[in-house]
């Protein structure tokens, strides 16, 4: 099978971590003992969040005093692909000696006037509480907005319409290569209506929404969500919560999953398996393998046709 793997941003930096970088190395050890069976097995692309990364470095950005401006999302985007895909190639490298591994940078087309850069709703950076946030937010101009565990910096999330370099990954794919790309969403770019000339967009794309449509135009059979939990819970954090261990996209919709956890996790899954009658599934990423094979996981499968 083709397989497109979308890690969560908890699969490189769990909550709570310190960012550093040897924390993050130690983590993609994770990663590596997951995906290296089914790379085994099967033809493997993987995409990343990057939503921990991305937020340090805009802080960064925005602290050095040898700059005029911050650096813009879009290369600040650019630059954890470069980051994360790297770690994330040298470990694969030493647990596939004999595979070829490719880590992209990708753009993500999206439009102009989507309405995500006027209403921020994606996640990035640190935690932090209310009094330090709202004063982040004063002095840097940001967006904040309470999360799970405190309140964070929010950036515009357009909509992703096309990845740029998709034909080149389905090459590479073709050759026996297991690609790295996509990260972050890919770099937010819009294009020209004249000339199409790309120009990078403030803002940062959701990963899950774009591996959704990574997975159709790459002609996957199987989009594979890896996060925290070990699947998707009807009533999470209620008295009734349960475990859906199978779902079709229209009931995935009508579980109203929280916009800044799982409800991206669940709408990719839906878009995916709607669109190419394929299957999805969401789950915990030490569980990959037995996700793949049934044996864990929320399986999204198609709707079945009306008699």
């Amino acid at each position: 099978m083709r397989i497109v793997i979308a890690l969560g941003g908890n699969a490189l930096l769990h909550r709570g971590e310190s960012p550093d970088a040897a924390v993050q190395a130690a983590n993609i050890d994770r990663v590596t003992t997951a995906i290296a069976a089914l790379a085994h097995e099967h033809q493997i692309v993987i995409t990343h969040g990057n939503g921990p990364q991305i937020g340090l470095l805009a802080v960064e950005s925005a602290a050095d005093p040898v700059l005029n401006t911050p650096y813009p999302l879009d290369l600040l985007g650019a630059q954890t692909q470069g980051m994360i895909g790297s770690m994330l190639a040298r470990t694969l490298h030493d647990a596939l000696p004999r595979r070829r591994i490719a880590a992209l940078v990708t753009h993500t087309l999206v439009r102009a006037d989507d309405p995500a850069f006027e209403h921020p709703t994606k996640f990035v950076g640190q935690v932090y509480p209310y009094d330090i946030a709202t004063l982040l937010a004063r002095k840097r101009g940001w967006h904040v907005a309470a999360d799970t565990t405190g309140w964070r910096r929010v950036v515009p999330s357009p909509a992703p319409e096309r990845i740029i370099e998709t034909q080149t990954v389905h090459e590479l794919l073709g050759s026996g290569t297991l690609v790295i790309c996509a990260g972050g969403g890919g770099v937010p770019v819009t294009a020209d209506h004249d000339t199409g000339a790309l120009t990078g967009a403030e803002a940062v794309v959701d990963k899950d929404l774009t591996a959704a449509l990574l997975a159709e135009d790459l002609k996957a059979d199987f989009l594979l969500i890896l996060t925290d939990v070990p699947c998707v819970y009807a009533g999470y954090r209620t008295p009734g919560q349960r475990p859906l261990l199978g779902a079709t996209p229209a009931e995935l919709r009508r579980g109203g999953f929280a916009d800044g956890s799982m409800g991206p996790k669940a709408e990719a899954a839906a878009r995916f398996v709607e669109r190419t009658g394929g299957l999805a599934a969401i789950g915990a990423l030490d569980a990959a393998y037995e996700i793949v094979h049934g044996r864990s996981g929320t399986l999204v499968r198609p709707d079945l046709p009306v008699a």
